[in-house]
């Protein structure tokens, strides 16, 4: 056991390691000369004088140059160049000794070099051999868990060399596509081939495969995956960048992996001049900031250099959280200290808030994001669903068109598409207000942004399944054929900005989401992923089962992105403009008077029948209800029973 495993203070364990090392001086002296044959204790007696000088001397370098300071257990190459460095001025010194103690025909400088091997034979070796011994002292009483790291490249090595030091992960073999590599040793681990995976999992008993390929693209990391996916161990990634502290790698830096991962995107560089067109130098307000789509929007804005950011958000601790964030990210960038931020606590619907808050700030963009978008939560609210989704951006827009604002972009979904849903059929609707605006002629560009689901945002399905997995299951999926578009919610941010800096005026955009994911196929893959295996009717002995609970009212099987074919490309190659028609502003106008006093007088068959009429293609769903008005839920006092299919309303003018 070596020094720095006793219990003792560092100064005196470092006082202990001073007399190990002048000990070991003298003996590396010793052994020299006994190798040439020489009786080391014949020599003239200055030498020694001199010998303990130069020993002292040696201690003292040691001490200047920091090899007392570096721990034994973490010492790496840079502490290696440090004894190397101490012994060769040790060498020096016993040489400079030797040179004065000596006559010249008793004097055989072929000595010093022997010398030289052997001291740091002795000093380094000590340390080399204290760390073995310390690192499989901790794995008897804390034995690490086994794991092969995929990729031996620099990333690979640095995380080899991290996880050696920590007291987690043992890395017992890398993998490694490179043909070059195959065979190679690198910090006492072997490079094998993808080919010999299985075998390496069972002969080690891996339970965990390690990820450092942190510069493949996102096809290359997903062909990867589709490799491991069936392979029964738990795949993890690290990021790009470790954070090194003590040569360890935390916990913390190596986690799942990302699912945009399993989807094989790599997204395209954004052109500078359509990010910057709306923002920069700029008054630009989001609404919805708080929620994880508006949030994203605004710390991709911040980095575009607006003249100001406008918060406006409904949800107090969420604008409260992003608002701190972004002035910690202000501190951070150029000219961060000019941008300032706004944050409005307030509702869409509040048309004197909205109007007061454009013309006071000078908001020359506008980004809505504000709305209700779970489609099960807004099938049961049908009265605020449609008030919020439709009222809640008419009431901003119409400020925007009051005030002049340049660019008015309404974030819009895959639903609003021949829609089965009360949420999809508001979204259409509102879309519809801004392209009526628009035909009518307006000194206000507005555009809406159609894109499918987004991967991390509130409700995503992501991390339902994670959770899920986490305890064991089951694994829930509506249908069996149930398919969805994603996108990541930083993709999806980045494109809403350059689609709306291409608007001319009434312009549904809609963003290249690839190929449709299957939803069963998803879960399957998150399960291998993770290490454990699909319980089914093919295999009863699987870890983790996949439960199917039904369509939801208002889901669908499949989800679109365009309502006609007419579609045409834009300057930028994931964004495309649809031609879609659309409803004069004067039948919109009398719709949304009529759907006023529906949503007052709480009359849900109204609404319904309204949002069948405005939208094209709108099927609402048998049976769903929103159940705090429904009659058949109600137990308020004024309702008259003995009329039980006529809506009272609850608030009177």
């Amino acid at each position: 056991m070596h020094l720095y495993s006793i219990p003792l203070s560092r100064s005196v364990k470092q006082i202990l390691m001073m007399i190990a090392d002048s000990v070991m001086i003298i003996l590396a002296l010793v052994f020299s000369f006994q190798l040439l044959g020489k009786d080391f204790f014949a020599l003239d007696q200055r030498f020694y004088f001199y010998l303990s000088i130069a020993t002292t001397l040696s201690i003292l370098v040691f001490i200047r140059i920091g090899l007392y300071r570096a721990i034994v257990l973490y010492m790496g190459l840079q502490s290696g160049f440090l004894v190397l460095q101490g012994v060769t001025i040790a060498s020096c010194l016993v040489a400079a000794s030797y040179f004065f103690s000596q006559t010249p025909e008793s004097s055989d400088f072929s000595i010093l070099p022997i010398f030289w091997m052997i001291a740091l034979l002795f000093i380094g070796g000590s340390r080399f051999v204290a760390k073995v011994m310390l690192q499989n002292l901790i794995q008897n009483f804390r034995p690490k868990e086994p794991v092969i790291i995929y990729g031996a490249g620099s990333s690979g090595m640095q995380l080899v060399a991290a996880l050696q030091n920590g007291d987690q992960y043992l890395p017992v073999a890398f993998v490694d596509d490179s043909h070059r590599m195959l065979g190679n040793t690198v910090h006492g681990v072997r490079v094998y081939s993808p080919n010999s995976l299985y075998e390496l999992i069972e002969s080690f008993s891996v339970r965990q495969i390690l990820l450092a390929i942190p510069s493949a693209t996102h096809a290359e990391r997903k062909e990867i995956l589709n490799r491991l996916e069936h392979l029964p161990v738990h795949v993890k990634t690290v990021p790009d960048l470790f954070d090194m502290v003590s040569g360890k790698v935390g916990v913390d830096e190596i986690r799942d992996i990302d699912i945009e991962d399993l989807l094989g995107r790599d997204i395209v560089p954004p052109n500078p001049e359509l990010l910057g067109a709306c923002i920069s130098n700029q008054s630009v307000m989001v609404t919805g900031a708080g929620g994880s789509i508006g949030s994203e929007l605004c710390r991709q804005i911040v980095a575009i250099n607006p003249a100001r950011l406008v918060l406006l958000d409904i949800f107090e601790y969420g604008l409260y959280e992003l608002e701190s964030e972004l002035q910690q990210k202000l501190a951070t960038i150029e000219n961060g200290d000019k941008i300032e931020i706004i944050s409005l606590l307030g509702s869409v619907c509040n048309k004197e808030q909205m109007e007061n808050a454009i013309k006071s700030f000078k908001v020359d963009t506008v980004y809505h994001v504000a709305a209700y978008k779970q489609v099960p939560m807004v099938e049961k609210n049908i009265v605020e669903g449609a008030h919020n989704n439709i009222f809640g951006t008419l009431v901003p827009a119409q400020a925007a068109e009051k005030y002049k604002v340049k660019n008015f972009v309404l974030i819009s979904t895959d639903k609003a598409v021949r829609p089965t849903n009360i949420m999809g059929a508001t979204k259409r609707f509102a879309e519809q207000v801004l392209q009526a605006m628009a035909q009518r002629g307006s000194d206000t560009k507005f555009s809406m942004v159609r894109f499918g689901n987004v991967l991390g945002s509130s409700g995503s399905v992501v991390p339902l399944f994670r959770r899920q997995i986490s305890m064991g299951g089951p694994v829930t999926v509506t249908h069996p054929e149930v398919t969805r578009y994603f996108m990541t919610v930083q993709e999806a941010a980045q494109l809403v900005i350059q689609a709306g800096s291409m608007a001319k005026g009434g312009d549904v955009f809609v963003l290249d989401m690839h190929e449709p994911i299957k939803i069963i196929d998803l879960a399957k893959k998150m399960v291998h992923l993770m290490g454990y295996d699909v319980k089914d009717e093919n295999s009863y002995r699987g870890d983790i089962s996949i439960e199917y609970t039904g369509l939801r009212p208002g889901e669908k099987l499949y989800e679109e992105l365009l309502i006609g074919e007419s579609v045409t490309g834009t300057m930028h190659p994931k964004i495309m403009r649809a031609e879609e028609e659309t409803l004069p502003w004067e039948t919109l106008e009398a719709l949304l008077s009529r759907l006023a006093v529906a949503c007052k007088t709480i009359d849900l068959q109204k609404i319904r029948a309204l949002l069948m009429e405005a939208v094209d293609g709108f099927e609402p769903k048998e049976g769903a209800s929103d159940p705090l008005w429904d009659l058949r839920h109600s137990t308020h006092s004024d309702i008259d029973k003995s009329e039980p299919n006529k809506i009272t309303p609850l608030f009177k003018d």
